[in-house]
């Protein structure tokens, strides 16, 4: 008589096994593709979408606003109907993150780049110009600045723009930004926060001998009032700066290319944030903008192949496409050519590509 003997399979497997089936049912129980993600990404997701809907057979793909550390955490729970097919992202996918997915059985992402983006500090139109440089937002914005002896940190005591530097108005600092999900919030503290941080020099050295403490400085926002987290919607970030002009918003300079009779922006290191400077890479708090596509999903969910080619097609993300008529930044035409090989070719990441340069 046989010995019956029960196998454990690691749920990775069980999911990869499953998600063939699971996928099978796809065009039967969701017929439409479904993208989550960047606040940022949301409005060229969105018109992308309409122009997909209204021009083909398929249905307009649901679009939703979950920031970008809130879409990729959905992205990566799984493969099949229940989840999404593809994730944008105003900055790009992070180690712990591809862990997630890989996981959950989500193993081949494709990863596409499509723009650019800028990142801007604005106040009401009619409240005063300001220009700013990376150490004057490290100043007003961390949780901790350096005390008088070097190592020495204290709680951030600078309560108006005039305390962190003369030349700036005497105004309470008052700052309305994204929360920790977004991708808006990460590019920032990293190229803004972290550019002025560098300029003390023990801390700098830190970055070095002590990364972990290092970052714990450069990135840590303060929770004291000052930085008031406005959700991951930027309009309402606008609105709010046209009703109090003494306070300043983040957000991306898509949002304002669309509302420049309400706001207007400090220049960052004497740079004013322009379509050309962010392009060209002179503009310090510049991003790439992000698609994440699962792989599996392809060929599977109506219509999803069909929206990838859309939005990255020459009339929509191209020089003088309909994205940039709504504030993306365009990559130069090498680059799209080779993104464009990516969406037909759809090699996913791996160990070496993640690491490459970008």
């Amino acid at each position: 008589m046989g010995v019956y003997r029960k196998v454990l399979l690691p749920a990775s497997i069980l999911i990869a096994g499953l998600s063939v089936s699971t996928l099978a049912l796809a065009q039967a129980s969701r017929d439409y593709v479904y993208v989550v993600g960047s606040s940022t990404v949301y409005p060229f997701a969105t018109v992308a979408a309409e122009r997909f809907g209204r021009g083909t057979h398929f249905k307009t793909p649901k679009i939703e606003s979950t920031g970008s550390g809130g879409g990729l955490k959905l992205f990566c729970d799984g493969v099949g109907v229940d989840h999404p097919d593809v994730s944008s992202a105003s900055r790009r996918i992070k180690p712990s993150e591809l862990d997630a997915c890989r996981r959950n059985g989500v193993d081949e992402i494709v990863e596409i780049k499509f723009g650019y983006d800028g990142i801007v500090v604005a106040n009401a139109i009619r409240a005063p110009s300001v220009q700013l440089s990376s150490a004057d937002l490290f100043f007003a914005l961390a949780k901790f600045v350096p005390g008088n002896a070097p190592g020495e940190l204290r709680p951030n005591p600078n309560r108006t723009w005039s305390d962190v530097n003369p030349a700036l108005p005497g105004l309470r600092i008052e700052v309305l930004g994204p929360p920790p999900t977004s991708g808006t919030r990460d590019a920032f503290v990293e190229m803004a926060m972290e550019a002025g941080c560098r300029s003390i020099p023990w801390v700098a050295a830190l970055g070095v001998t002590d990364r972990a403490r290092y970052r714990g400085i450069c990135h840590s926002i303060r929770e004291d009032g000052a930085f008031i987290e406005a959700g991951e919607n930027d309009n309402l970030i606008v609105q709010k700066l046209d009703a109090n002009p003494k306070a300043f918003g983040i957000f991306g300079f898509n949002f304002l290319d669309r509302n420049m009779e309400k706001v207007k922006v400090a220049t960052v290191d004497g740079i004013v944030p322009t379509f050309a400077a962010i392009e060209d890479g002179n503009y310090p708090v510049s991003r790439p903008l992000y698609l994440y596509i699962k792989k599996a999903h392809v060929d599977v969910i109506p219509g999803l192949r069909g929206y990838l080619r859309e939005f990255t097609s020459e009339r929509a993300w191209g020089d003088e496409g309909y994205l940039s008529e709504r504030g993306l930044i365009p990559m130069p035409a090498d680059e799209r050519h080779a993104m464009a090989v990516a969406v037909r070719d759809l090699v996913p990441l791996s160990g070496e590509t993640w690491k490459a340069p970008r």
